[in-house]
């Protein structure tokens, strides 16, 4: 990668972020192994919804200081503040390793055009893992909805904690898997048919033309400014026949039964992520938009099939599938509120105190399981045309 000029979302976090070195990668956590899950692509999607998802109304985003101006009550929720995660006392040399800290989170280095909006260390880490195995789970226990038959050689982009490569190296143990990310957070134990690399999505892929049967791109909302550019990366990169499959989900909270206040920190969630996207010129709507197909016909792709998924957060679902995925979903989100909201606080200039507190007031919200929500994902797939 190349060093280039500023973007938006540096300038914003000039002040907030400094080169640290990061944590070893670990290998193991709570949700790690999903793939002992059945990952075979013939059992249905339980949370399957209709053909299209439904428009969601828009929230405003509420000012930072109306969460320092709301009581919180009783309750034990203060562990929602959470400590400072210490720096690393590892030694890498590389610069492509050095990470960048806010109010003590690792996030990935300023070096290049890659943004990514995540924590990158340990604790953000945990919350990737769990969030590959609801995933999974809403796909039916499934790693992938194109219809993929023996491949020889695939492409995983933006592979994060590496769980979902791994997953599909040891299911497909003759194919040639690869896994790039601008972060180096993969384990090193893995299958013999799996290599990790650190690469830029958003710069010129280095793979040659014509070499993959497949390339899959999961949870990089948020972190692409142009995703026909992308998509037509991939095209490239893709055999004619071969497959794309994107899966992406929507920041936005939704419930059926008029349960989520406006001004609940649950239903804020949405606007913080879409505003702060819009200060570092990066979507969050992509799902809300239909941006997937739209991308994919322009670069070229045919027979694009697609399938909205309804994926709820919390236990309360009556379908005991549904519920098992809402409590991941929930879980995921629990585990590390500080790593997904600090850095689109950071370019909206809130405070630490306001953080905290709204932290506080999410932790509260989710765990006392009043608002019956649920977010769309959108999972859509389609062919390079033979030649």
């Amino acid at each position: 990668m190349s060093e280039t000029a500023q973007t938006p979302e540096k300038k914003a976090l000039a002040e907030a972020s400094s080169p640290v070195q990061p944590a070893p990668a670990q290998a193991s956590s709570p949700a790690q192994r999903a793939s002992g899950q059945d990952s075979s692509p013939t059992q249905p999607a339980p949370a399957e919804a209709s053909s299209s998802a439904q428009p969601v109304a828009p929230i405003s985003i509420l000012a930072p200081e109306h969460w320092t101006q709301q009581d919180l009550g009783d309750g034990d929720d203060d562990s929602a503040l959470g400590d400072d995660k210490s720096d690393s006392d590892a030694s890498l040399t590389s610069s492509i390793l050095r990470y960048r800290t806010i109010h003590g989170r690792t996030y990935h280095s300023e070096r290049g055009d890659a943004q990514y909006w995540g924590a990158n260390d340990d604790g953000h880490n945990e919350s990737l893992d769990i969030m590959h195995h609801c995933f999974t789970l809403c796909l039916g226990d499934k790693l992938y909805l194109a219809p993929v038959e023996a491949p020889k050689k695939v492409l995983d982009i933006g592979t994060g904690t590496g769980l979902w490569a791994i997953d599909f190296a040891d299911k497909f143990p003759d194919c040639d898997v690869i896994g790039t990310d601008i972060s180096p957070i993969q384990p090193t134990w893995v299958p013999p048919n799996l290599r990790f690399e650190i690469e830029d999505c958003t710069q010129d892929w280095t793979f040659p033309a014509n070499e993959f049967d497949y390339v899959h791109i999961r949870y990089l909302v948020g972190s692409i400014a142009d995703w026909a550019a992308l998509y037509k990366q991939a095209f490239r990169a893709l055999k004619p026949g071969g497959y794309l499959e994107s899966y992406e989900a929507s920041p936005n909270v939704c419930t059926d039964d008029d349960t989520l206040p406006p001004k609940s920190a649950t239903a804020q969630w949405g606007p913080l992520f879409i505003e702060g996207g819009k200060a570092i010129g990066r979507s969050f709507t992509i799902v809300d938009e239909h941006l997937q197909r739209k991308a994919m016909e322009e670069a070229g792709f045919v027979d694009i099939q697609e399938k909205n998924i309804k994926c709820p957060t919390g236990g309360w679902a009556k379908d005991p599938k549904m519920r098992e995925i809402g409590r991941y979903s929930q879980l995921a989100v629990l585990q590390d509120i500080e790593g997904f909201i600090l850095f689109m606080t950071a370019v909206q200039k809130w405070t630490r105190e306001q953080v905290q507190v709204y932290m506080a007031h999410l932790q509260k919200e989710l765990r006392a399981g009043h608002y019956h929500v649920y977010y769309w994902q959108k999972v859509v797939w389609g062919r390079k045309p033979e030649v």
